[in-house]
């Protein structure tokens, strides 16, 4: 720490709100920060770029899907900041985005000089009732109220976002606050207690599953912390293991009893049908995910989750099981006998699952597997893959690209379009000796086009795979197939060779299925930040054009 900044005395060490922030970072094992410099928090900024790496990003938004990606990637705590009023708004969105995933974010924002606050006087930066806004898009919400307990603040903060299940906390901090001198005192971590889990229910549970002869696990976000678990038991019982889009990964896709996140496809719904019991785990079944809860669910169902709200929210439970999922699974996996019961023939009707749903997709893709078949060739397994909303990741991302660990398996759960370049900033950088894929569209790109200037500056090992259709192509696709004609879905998109040369990056441009393997190899071997193009005019449509999964009302 700089001399100028702190003293010293007998008792203990003091210095401003930057070099607090530092401290309980640091205590949070937090080395890189996203956010954008202001006047409402130049004391911040300035001590962690001093101390820490400091990621100047182009917009507030970016700052917390960088701080997502990098929390995600890590499986630590990610942190933005970010100026007051107009810039603390810019942030919610991806806020949203964070608290949809249970991301460990904190989120730490300016505010006008304390005297100011709420007075509506119109100070600058001033934003009506700024904390109720950050508390709706947030876990939670904090203001430092004076010097003497920003550190309490901060530190509860950090505690609550790193629980399990997590979310973005906001703080906001006053200017005038920020500057004034605080105590930097080391106080232990305040832990919070996860409650234990009802042995009584996870014995009914136990019960249920020990007579099963056709069960399926379905697995959601919750298992990420507990993929070794989970492996374990899917080989005990030797069942199906279908997941959503969140709990890819906990168990390796290469797993021959992963079929994966297909239970809304006609397979993975005929397999429920003849399922006998469904053990569902940490996942909130989604409605794209289960066909707008049109999936067919077994009778007998076990829901697992931390939350004791989870069960029976969406689908009918009769053994429901309130706890942390690893616990459970602890608790199951290693009961001797488990998979007596269980029909060899339903074990290998799993493994004959996971190649036919593969099979199919890829005969609606075409050259589009190709695609796929390239990225994961291209990239070790410990890659993170980030992709935005956009048709590559809607159909063959989220799906058929197998996925080997949760860390790798980033993309917007709240379903927001153009995050996908934020976030795979923050991933590259949370680990810069293996490479980032970016997976996104043009017209999500052009969301938050500027953060190319980040990824030229910050110089992270990313390749930024564009796929470019001239527009928002799932929607022009969902509009085509209504037979209506199509509307404010065709854009304007750059020359993307002028772009990287423009901003000093790498370029690289896929035309047909031919190119992929090699172009994909080399923007790798770079290790350095490339856009590559993948021209979908030139490239070729997909056998089946992909459209979303979304209840339209007939006429």
């Amino acid at each position: 720490m700089s001399e100028r900044t702190l003293t010293m005395s007998s008792e203990t060490r003091v210095g401003n709100g930057g070099d607090l922030l530092v401290q309980v970072l640091r205590e949070a094992g937090v080395d890189t920060v996203f956010g954008i410099v202001s006047v409402h928090n130049q004391p911040l900024v300035e001590a962690v770029s001093r101390e820490l790496r400091f990621v100047p990003v182009r917009h507030e938004a970016t700052a917390v899907n960088a701080a997502d990606g990098y929390a995600r990637a890590t499986g630590r705590l990610g942190c933005a900041l970010t100026s007051t009023g107009t810039g603390a708004g810019n942030a919610a969105g991806s806020l949203i985005e964070s608290l949809s995933s249970g991301t460990s974010v904190l989120h730490v924002t300016g505010q006008v000089e304390s005297q100011y606050l709420g007075s509506g006087r119109g100070f600058i930066h001033e934003t009506k009732d700024q904390w109720g806004m950050l508390d709706a898009v947030s876990a939670h919400a904090e203001t430092v109220r004076d010097a003497d307990t920003a550190g309490k603040v901060l530190r509860e903060a950090v505690s609550r976002a790193s629980a399990t299940p997590g979310g973005p906390v906001s703080v906001e901090w006053p200017i005038d606050l920020q500057y004034a001198q605080c105590a930097l005192d080391s106080v232990p971590a305040v832990e919070r207690h996860v409650p234990p889990l009802d042995m009584a229910q996870v014995d009914v549970a136990l019960a249920a599953m020990a007579r099963a002869r056709r069960p399926v696990i379905w697995a959601g976000g919750g298992v990420a912390r507990a993929g070794g678990e989970l492996t374990a038991l899917v080989e005990t019982w030797g069942v199906p293991l279908l997941t959503s889009n969140s709990g890819r990964g906990a168990v390796p896709e290469d797993h021959p009893l992963c079929i994966g996140n297909y239970g809304s496809s006609p397979l993975g719904r005929a397999l429920l049908a003849e399922a006998d019991l469904v053990l569902s785990l940490g996942t909130h079944f989604r409605s794209n995910e289960t066909g707008d809860y049109s999936i067919p669910m077994p009778h007998k169902h076990i829901q697992v989750d931390l939350d004791p709200a989870a069960p029976g929210r969406v689908f009918p439970v009769d053994l429901p099981v309130v706890g942390e999922i690893g616990a459970f699974l602890d608790a199951v996996s290693g009961v001797e006998g488990l998979g007596e019961s269980v029909d060899t023939a339903w074990t290998e009707r799993a493994r004959e699952t996971r190649d036919r749903v593969r099979a199919t997709q890829r005969s609606g893709l075409g050259d589009h597997a190709v695609l796929c078949d390239a990225v994961r060739a291209a990239l070790p397994r410990e890659a993170v893959i980030a992709r935005d909303v956009t048709i590559a990741s809607s159909s063959w991302g989220n799906r058929l690209l197998p996925m080997f660990d949760p860390r790798s398996n980033i993309f917007p759960r709240g379903g927001g379009i153009g995050q996908g370049l934020g976030m795979a900033i923050g991933a590259a950088i949370a680990d810069e000796t293996r490479p980032t894929l970016g997976l996104v569209g043009d017209g999500g790109l052009a969301v938050h086009l500027g953060e190319i200037l980040t990824m030229a500056q910050e110089k992270p090992w990313l390749v930024l795979l564009v796929c470019n259709d001239g527009g928002y192509g799932v929607l022009r696709n969902m509009q085509s197939g209504a037979g209506r004609g199509t509307y404010a879905v065709d854009l304007t998109t750059p020359d993307f060779a002028l772009l990287a040369q423009a901003v000093g990056v790498e370029y690289r441009r896929i035309g047909g299925a031919s190119e992929a393997h090699a172009v994909l190899e080399d923007a790798v071997s770079l290790r350095a930040p490339v856009i590559v193009e993948v021209d979908l005019a030139s490239y070729g449509e997909m056998p089946t054009p992909f459209t979303p999964p979304v209840t339209v009302p007939a006429d």
